[in-house]
């Protein structure tokens, strides 16, 4: 069942792929930029940030009522610092086979950028209760960023959840679930992640794997 489904979400993304300059890209710029960076001994956070800022706008990010759409690309400078910490080279990318034992590192960094991007929104909106930032933002910024979570929107909640795979919040439970799913079906999805080799010669994180095939599956799945 799974091979006839990543089947068809190739087929989907491959014809996706061919726009040059699609909006999907985004990511790969994002990530690209980011990982190039770590190995930089003065990066220019900058331009960093603005990577970051146009990858958010192009996934939804900046829509509608976002806090973010009040601020220009220079509030991400401090995410971005945060990110690049040595401490953290190690989810870069990082494998299925080895995440269990950084998970807890996985979870400290969500809790900085939620921390961070919560005083961002409290200083926009002073008498807010809210305590977390929504973890669809959180999660996107560690896709682009690391590529070491899905990004837990609308479609790939909707998706995880139809298919009883993992809770559809990001948690460390769910992060665990997804692990043990990737590691069960391994061959099928390195199948799948050897046809995306970009020009910039990338290797696609098990990772974004993931998000592609939950979104899919969410964004087609016509039940509520």
């Amino acid at each position: 069942m799974v091979k006839n489904l990543i089947d068809k979400i190739k087929e989907y993304y491959i014809n996706l792929y061919k726009d040059k300059s699609g909006r999907y890209r985004s990511w790969e710029h994002c990530y690209t930029a980011f990982s190039n960076a770590r190995k930089d001994k003065n990066p220019n956070y900058d331009c960093l940030s603005l990577q970051l800022a146009f990858y958010l706008a192009s996934w939804g990010m900046y829509r509608g009522s976002s806090f973010l759409l009040r601020k220009d690309y220079t509030i991400h400078k401090k995410a971005v610092q945060i990110i690049l910490e040595e401490r953290y080279d190690c989810l870069l990318g990082i494998d299925c086979s080895n995440f269990k034992k950084q998970i807890d590192l996985l979870m400290e960094l969500y809790r900085r950028l939620d921390e961070y991007y919560l005083n961002v929104y409290k200083d926009l909106n002073k008498n807010t209760n809210t305590k977390h930032i929504s973890d669809t933002l959180i999660t996107k910024i560690l896709l682009g960023t690391l590529g070491c979570t899905p990004a837990y929107d609308q479609y790939f909640k909707k998706g995880i959840k139809s298919q009883k795979v993992a809770t559809g919040n990001f948690s460390k439970k769910s992060i665990e679930a997804i692990i043990d799913f990737y590691e069960k079906n391994n061959s099928v999805f390195e199948d799948m992640r050897k046809i995306f080799n970009p020009q910039n010669n990338i290797i696609y994180p098990q990772m974004k794997i993931i998000d592609m095939i939950f979104w899919y599956i969410g964004k087609n799945n016509k039940t509520n």
